[in-house]
């Protein structure tokens, strides 16, 4: 039985969703942020790091968004989640699920979480950071307008819907309340979120989240 920890709007919507594409048997275990659940003993014993989202799969222990949707993928081979081991297009989709993580979204946590790296109280340091990072997320959301651009098809990646997806589409939603340039106003972007969000498994992901529109 694989078991989700999750907190809505967090890096576990990306792996929600593809546990609802994949049509397994799967439980989800929502946690106490707002409480620190995620810092108390008990959750630290399972993910040392304090962070969300943290999957359970048969005694294996795993946390990093990315880490899951490739354990998710290669777990389920027949659903096409990633293309075949040894290929281009394989390495492609590596690059891009680290980029997302390593790149898009460490940027995003400067922007949403200035105050982490300066000195506490240094106002204006952090109104600086989340400035730069504002900046910064633009010039990466131009580089996902021009992938999709690049190949004019349906996903990221190309024809097929894979493990990429939900990790593009959560971290250009995180831009949506963003006073300049959301990634929805990107030409290639927009088409994009709408088809994501036309798939069951995201409106499923949505509705137990109890997340309501807009989406992004």
């Amino acid at each position: 039985m694989i078991t989700l920890y999750y907190f809505p709007n967090n890096a576990s919507f990306a792996p929600h969703v593809l546990l609802h594409e994949l049509g397994a048997a799967f439980t989800l275990k929502k946690l106490d942020r707002e409480n620190g659940e995620h810092q108390q003993s008990a959750y630290l014993e399972l993910n040392p790091n304090g962070l969300i989202p943290l999957l359970v799969d048969d005694g294996l222990v795993l946390y990093e968004t990315a880490a899951i949707c490739l354990h998710l993928a290669d777990t389920h081979p027949q659903l096409s989640f990633l293309p075949p081991l040894g290929t281009h297009a394989r390495a492609q989709a590596y690059k891009w699920l680290i980029w997302s993580t390593n790149t898009l979204q460490a940027t995003l946590i400067h922007y949403f979480y200035p105050e982490r790296v300066v000195d506490a109280g240094n106002t204006c340091g952090a109104l600086q950071v989340k400035a730069l990072a504002q900046a910064r997320i633009g010039d990466l959301l131009i580089q996902v307008d021009t992938q999709l651009a690049s190949h004019n098809a349906a996903w990221f990646l190309g024809e097929q819907f894979s493990a990429i997806d939900p990790m593009i589409f959560m971290l250009c939603r995180w831009t949506r309340n963003f006073s300049a340039k959301p990634a929805r106003e990107y030409p290639h972007i927009a088409p994009y979120l709408a088809r994501f969000c036309a798939r069951p498994s995201v409106q499923k992901a949505f509705d137990t989240e109890g997340e309501r529109a807009p989406w992004y």
